[in-house]
């Protein structure tokens, strides 16, 4: 079964917009072969070449699929590096300035390398064509988000509708170039196709012929693509929080080194949001180029959180050759803020199931079904637009944040289906805890970590943990929430029980408000939300009432408050895969019992029995107080040379 991007009704309706060859009269010496018919070429076949001698690039030119059919990209990115990131006086520019400025943006091709991300159209040539003949092109199709130029003297010229091609150019051939303005926002306004038609007129007599070109997907990445570059936020100042995060990304520098990445770290610096996870998630776009060879645009997604000015760095340093940056206006006050962080988005490894098949991966992303709230409609609408990765909602109610990073990931597997996931296990951190208890350790310290400043060190016992209000309720709780989930994943993916890593994990409730009756309100002590003067300390009234905003359950006095919880022990599934067999998680700080931490053993074994290589870096300070972990706190840029349109083995097999 071939997928497609459009239901088989579209491709019929690209064939009627296109056309096929239309002749002159019956009879016409031009028509019949005389001066020879218009023949348009694009690289259907996708193999960086543009055929004029065969048919490897004829069948199918006036439709589109998955698998075959020509691609152009979103011109998004500034190679030359000429968009401003300031106006005047160096007044900061608006969001929308900032956006409005890329490659497609202007009429021209900004030198060699903006024209590599031109896609190459070319008219075979017709060297008996009469004295006097000319030839005009048209944007048939996606005019209002496509621009045609046309190669002549070595220089790329924008297509108008003056333009023409003289019987010289003809006779030999022209080549032409495609980019798009932007990418797929709505398939139901536009649904990426441009049909580029050539026409040739000699005396009365014309021909014509078209091509149909779909803009590449913005894709997703996920974690069977190798890491290239890690990201992180170095907050600046000189104060002890400060100074702690950078000890952070001092860390983090020493395990990406160890891992073999040799790529420096990418470091913002500029808002203060040390959450590098949650204001973007990096995407890609790609066709094949001359030669073979990829060509691939990376596309900075910022999240839909118009007044998280984190995502104005992606513009101001990240944008520039080959790197695009993507904003997504929502007009509809989004029902709860943190589901619009990208640590809410992540991707199923490439995979086919019940007769769907996702050869570039599916998307995941949690909402509250308790209250009904989800992400933002038009991130969600933009990433379904895409035809390849159809988001996959699943239920974070339960947590504070909200994020599916906060219990799944996916991992890499020697096995046919190239990937397993990863999953928190609260009940095998609960019975981590039993244990100890039953042989005698349950006056030991809960943790292990050591106080800092004016943030003392915990002093729970396990005794007094398993003794509290909550904590058994809430993490049986959450194994029921994270179970249903997994039903969701298997049942969608096919992965089975043999392909799920269980890792001990606990979870807790933060009370720190009380409704008119006396019944806790869950408010976390600190909220993954963006940037602030001290991200540790606590959530101050702004992020306070935010949160009970974006909670509306926990914030009506009287009435029962929804349990939400984060992560209690630091997330061991909130880290970050620095390559197929290289894993960092976060420092445990759990129990010491006989010289060893008895969750670091656990999580160790856990991901050692499905060969991945575990080490730890401390973010107790720096991100687990803040609700969050090292995935949390990190983003990666990973290899996106694959050729999204080929199917893995394995998903052939399937499929």
């Amino acid at each position: 079964m071939r997928s497609r991007l459009y239901p088989a009704g579209s491709v019929v309706l690209a064939m009627a917009a296109a056309g096929s060859v239309l002749a002159g009269p019956a009879g016409s010496a031009f028509a019949a072969g005389a001066g020879g018919r218009a023949d348009l070429r694009a690289d259907v076949n996708r193999d960086g070449r543009v055929d004029v001698t065969t048919g490897s690039d004829t069948k199918g030119e006036d439709g589109w699929s998955v698998e075959r059919g020509a691609v152009y990209l979103p011109n998004i990115d500034d190679d030359a590096k000429r968009c401003p990131v300031s106006g005047p006086g160096g007044q900061p520019l608006s969001d929308a300035q900032l956006a409005a400025c890329n490659d497609g943006s202007d009429t021209k091709v900004n030198g060699t390398e903006d024209a590599a991300d031109l896609a190459r159209i070319r008219s075979v040539p017709l060297p008996d064509l009469p004295a006097g003949a000319t030839g005009s092109l048209k944007l048939a199709t996606g005019g209002e988000h496509a621009r045609l130029f046309l190669k002549r003297a070595g220089k790329w010229v924008l297509v108008t509708s003056g333009t023409r091609l003289t019987a010289a150019e003809l006779r030999s051939g022209a080549e032409f170039g495609v980019e798009a303005t932007d990418v797929v926002r709505d398939s139901a306004t536009w649904d990426g196709r441009a049909v580029v038609r050539l026409t040739v007129t000699s005396g009365q007599e014309s021909t014509s012929d078209a091509v149909t070109l779909r803009v590449a997907p913005l894709l997703t990445q996920h974690h069977l693509q190798d890491t290239r570059q890690v990201m992180v936020s170095e907050v600046q100042g000189e104060g002890p929080d400060s100074r702690l995060q950078r000890t952070f990304v001092t860390a983090l520098e020493k395990e990406v080194e160890k891992a073999g990445i040799a790529t420096p770290l990418v470091t913002f610096t500029k808002y203060a949001d040390r959450w590098a996870q949650d204001f973007v998630e990096p995407a890609y776009v790609s066709m094949t180029g001359p030669g073979g060879q990829r060509q691939v645009m990376r596309v900075m997604l910022r999240s839909a959180q118009p007044d998280r000015d984190a995502g104005r760095e992606l513009f101001e340093r990240m944008r520039g050759r080959d790197v695009g940056v993507v904003q997504v206006t929502d007009r509809a006050e989004p029902d709860d803020w943190s589901l619009n962080s990208m640590g809410n988005l992540e991707t199923v490894p490439p995979y086919a199931h019940g007769g769907r098949s996702f050869p570039a991966g599916r998307i995941i992303m949690g909402e509250r079904k308790d209250s009904g709230a989800r992400p933002s409609k038009a991130m969600r609408t933009l990433l379904t637009s895409q035809g390849l990765q159809e988001p996959l909602l699943l239920d974070t109610s339960w947590l504070a944040v909200g994020h599916v990073d906060e219990f799944v990931q996916f991992l890499p597997a020697d096995t046919a289906r190239g990937w397993r996931i990863g999953v928190a296990d609260p009940q095998a951190g609960l019975k981590l805890l039993r244990d100890a208890k039953r042989d005698g350790h349950g006056r030991t310290k809960m943790f292990s970590v050591p106080g800092r400043g004016d943030s003392p060190a915990p002093k729970e016992t396990i005794d007094q943990a398993l003794a509290s209000r909550h904590l058994v309720a809430d993490n049986e709780m959450a194994a029921r929430r994270i179970a249903a989930n997994l039903e969701i994943l298997k049942r969608e993916t096919g992965v089975t029980d043999a392909e799920i890593v269980r890792v001990p994990a606990l979870y807790t409730r933060d009370s720190q408000a009380l409704t008119a009756d006396g019944q806790e309100i869950p408010v976390p002590r600190l909220t993954r939300m963006g940037a602030g003067s001290d991200l540790v300390n606590s959530l101050g009234d702004h992020g306070q009432q935010k949160w009970l905003a974006a909670n509306p359950a926990a914030s009506r006095a009287g009435a029962e408050a929804t349990v939400t919880t984060s992560a209690y022990v630091p997330g061991a599934v909130n880290g970050l895969l620095l390559t197929r067999d290289r894993y960092l998680a976060p420092r445990q700080w759990g129990p010491v019992i006989d010289g060893k931490d008895i969750f670091t053993q656990a999580v160790t074994a856990a991901y050692q029995r499905v060969g991945l290589k575990v080490s730890y870096i401390d973010d107790w300070y720096t991100y687990h107080l803040g609700m969050g972990e090292v995935h949390c706190g990190t983003n990666t840029l990973r290899d996106a040379t694959s050729a999204w349109w080929q199917r893995p083995v394995a998903i052939r097999n399937e499929a």
